[in-house]
């Protein structure tokens, strides 16, 4: 079965610490997910769903979950989440996955499962190119990740490699009649005119668009390994004269891999940047500028690494003094 070879791949029954937690709304696609997880790991799953205060039938459709978890002996939770202000799905995404997150440290899964299909990869892959968005973002959705904010939680998607249709004559089959969220009909959505798009342009083969997602997946999982090479082998902590913290950056990767190495040092002190801002600080720091980027400063000399015997650009990188005010 194509799921349960999915399911081995990205979660090695040798590895499984806990059961599997399912991430379910209520819609088609999770409920797919919850009817082939429970076929191949009976007693070896749970499942939360998550209401964002949105929608007032968002209630019932819950309800909806819970009924057929109760039916399948499934254990289940639910939660209600309060959205920051800001983008609406940004933030309800960012609010769904803290409570995935703690809902496993605190019930012990050995994994969260959602339930990305090969049609959301198509789209995301569409939507970040239109945006410009580097490597890391063209990845898209991964198949194995950690849930953000929890390096300790993985995060599985054993669906990305099904179509939409084939997961909604999954639920046909099991005599569900699923959630149909009015937001995704929404066309003030991006990725609502992106899936739209798609469905009226055959040649935009989606299978095509979510397997060139994972190509690019895997070839960031190798920048990711040199960026982490990088860092073991490139840069150091010290200290300054008054004390302070200081990052030293001997830098000779290429710009993908500093603007990786300048992001992490930043955070390391306390900062926080995007990788575009990492990036028009490292391009100031190769020529030769002082650069402050999220409250820390980075300042460029070139010194002589006295194991390999050759000059090299090296970046310090220290918090930027308190601004003085009148």
């Amino acid at each position: 079965m194509r799921f349960a070879g999915a399911l081995e791949r990205l979660w090695p029954e040798e590895n499984r610490e806990g059961p599997l937690g399912l991430a379910v709304s209520g819609g088609p696609d999770s409920l797919a997910l919850l009817f082939l997880a429970a076929s191949i790991l009976p007693g070896e799953i749970a499942v939360m769903s998550v209401d964002h205060g949105l929608r007032p039938e968002a209630k019932a459709e819950v309800d909806l979950v819970e009924n057929v978890c109760r039916a399948l002996s499934i254990p289940f939770a639910r939660t209600k989440v309060k959205l920051a202000s800001g983008n609406v799905q940004g933030k309800a995404r960012e609010a769904r996955y803290r409570a995935l997150g703690q809902w496993a440290h605190q019930e012990g899964l050995g994994a969260v499962a959602t339930a990305h299909h090969t049609d959301d990869a198509a789209e995301t892959l569409l939507m970040r190119l239109v945006r410009g968005s580097g490597i890391a973002g063209l990845a898209g959705v991964r198949e194995w990740t950690h849930v953000p904010g929890f390096d300790d939680v993985a995060l599985i998607r054993p669906l990305l490699g099904f179509r939409k249709c084939e997961l909604e004559r999954v639920v046909e089959a099991c005599g569900i009649t699923p959630v149909r969220d009015p937001s995704n009909e929404d066309r003030a959505f991006d990725r609502v005119r992106v899936r739209q798009h798609l469905s009226e342009h055959e040649w935009l083969d989606a299978q095509g668009l979510a397997a060139s997602a994972q190509h690019l997946a895997e070839g960031w999982r190798a920048l990711e390994w040199y960026a982490q090479a990088d860092w073991e082998e490139m840069v150091a902590l010290e200290k300054t004269a008054e004390g302070l913290p200081q990052y030293r950056y001997f830098c000779n990767a290429p710009r993908t891999i500093q603007i990786e190495t300048v992001q992490r040092i930043v955070a390391q002190l306390g900062g926080r940047v995007s990788r575009g801002e990492a990036g028009t600080a490292a391009d100031r720091l190769w020529r030769g500028e002082n650069a402050s980027l999220g409250g820390v400063l980075g300042r460029c000399d070139v010194e002589k690494v006295e194991k390999v015997g050759v000059e090299m650009r090296v970046w310090r990188f220290v918090p930027e003094p308190p601004r003085r005010t009148h």
